[in-house]
């Protein structure tokens, strides 16, 4: 049997349109609703406004991890190098800041300003939105269009004494030799879910909680309502039973009127299940345990102690250090021996495996005393 000219009509944006099959029908069936391209890309302008903005799971889950290592204590025994990293950059925190760039946008930038001997004097963090990469002829990137509004700064990568102007750090992206992927961009198919939902519950609360049910005109000649009938019925509808305020209200029906409810089961509105597992995916995007935002249904860890403890170990720390990390290479000109990092002693949700290590190593006899204090971090003690 022919295969109808060996084409298929699918649905695509609510238009049909007719799209050929390959021999031997490899390709099959396309989906049968798609919203094309635009439906499908991502924008980081408008993934910020819902995703973060708008929605009460990503948000939490980026200040969580914010604001916990910009709020972390700090071991650094330069004092000079303290200043400038636990400063503030345009009013807030500057590691909160690159924090939250790099888990949002997958980038952050960091120009460092000095004075007129060439000394660091500030640390700023720049917006990764607003960064376009200025690539050389090799392909390594030269300078940074830092664009506001109209107006576009270049700034180099290294100044005219070949000292760092810009610190860029990224989290990996498989795809682009420059530019990150954040766990936003993770996340954005389930913040679309959430929203979603919420909204969807919230319009049901504002119609009684239920579906609207149809309303049937009976007669017996099978006659059909006019038009100004039917205007005249909907306006009554909208005015007299739509909406929380009319909630339970009773409803006087006309001759040959007929209510048919249309409302559906518990079971088929209950949209807190989908909401549960969207919220579940936004916060596995970000490294956050669903226990510390408050998500029902996860028993994976024992309480909230083992939680943040977890956090720490496979969140804080590890972007903690790739942003340390960065820091201490950029500045590394100024300070070559800089020790930049979190100190695990003041930690609180740390301090039961700070204990059991110090208990460990004071308890081995094998170790001398200047090997026990390298073990725990510190510098061994000056010999005379």
């Amino acid at each position: 049997m022919a295969l109808l000219d060996n084409l298929i009509s699918a649905f695509k944006g609510g238009e049909r349109t007719r799209v050929p099959l390959s021999c031997g029908m490899t390709q099959g069936w396309l989906p049968a609703f798609d919203g094309g391209p635009a439906a499908r890309s991502y924008d980081y302008a408008r993934a910020v406004s819902e995703g973060f903005l708008a929605n009460p799971i990503a948000q939490r889950s980026v200040r969580l991890l914010a604001e916990g290592i910009g709020q972390a204590p700090l071991a650094c025994p330069d004092p000079r190098l303290a200043a400038l990293v636990a400063a503030t950059s345009a009013g807030q925190s500057l590691i909160e800041t690159l924090a939250a760039n790099l888990l949002l946008n997958g980038n952050a930038y960091v120009q460092i300003l000095k004075d007129a001997s060439g000394t660091p004097v500030e640390l700023f963090a720049l917006r990764p939105d607003r960064i376009q990469v200025v690539l050389d002829d090799k392909g390594w990137p030269r300078a940074y269009d830092y664009t506001v509004g109209s107006h576009t700064a270049r700034l180099p990568v290294e100044d005219e004494d070949g000292w760092p102007g810009v610190i860029a750090i990224r989290a990996m992206h498989p795809l682009d030799d420059h530019r990150g992927a954040g766990g936003l961009e993770a996340a954005w198919q389930a913040v679309l879910i959430h929203n979603a939902a919420t909204h969807w519950n919230r319009a049901l609360l504002e119609n009684a909680a239920r579906p609207s049910g149809a309303l049937i005109y009976e007669t017996d000649d099978g006659g059909a309502l006019t038009l100004e009938q039917f205007e005249r019925l909907k306006r009554e509808l909208d005015a007299a039973f739509s909406g929380s305020g009319n909630a339970g209200r009773p409803m006087l029906l006309d001759g040959g009127l007929k209510w048919q409810n249309m409302a559906l089961s518990p079971a088929d509105m209950d949209f807190a299940t989908l909401k549960s597992a969207a919220a579940r995916d936004i916060a596995i995007a970000f490294g956050v345990p669903p226990m510390l935002l408050g998500l029902p249904g996860d028993n994976t860890y024992a309480n909230y102690r083992e939680a943040s403890r977890a956090l720490w170990r496979l969140t804080l720390l590890p972007l903690a250090e790739k942003l340390f990390a960065a820091l201490r290479e950029g500045l590394a000109p100024w300070f070559p021996e800089a020790e930049l990092r979190i100190d695990l002693d003041r930690v609180p949700a740390l301090s039961e495996d700070r204990e059991r290590l110090w208990s460990q190593v004071s308890d081995a006899d094998f170790l001398s005393r200047a090997e026990k204090r390298l073990m725990l971090g510190l510098s061994p003690e000056e010999t005379a």
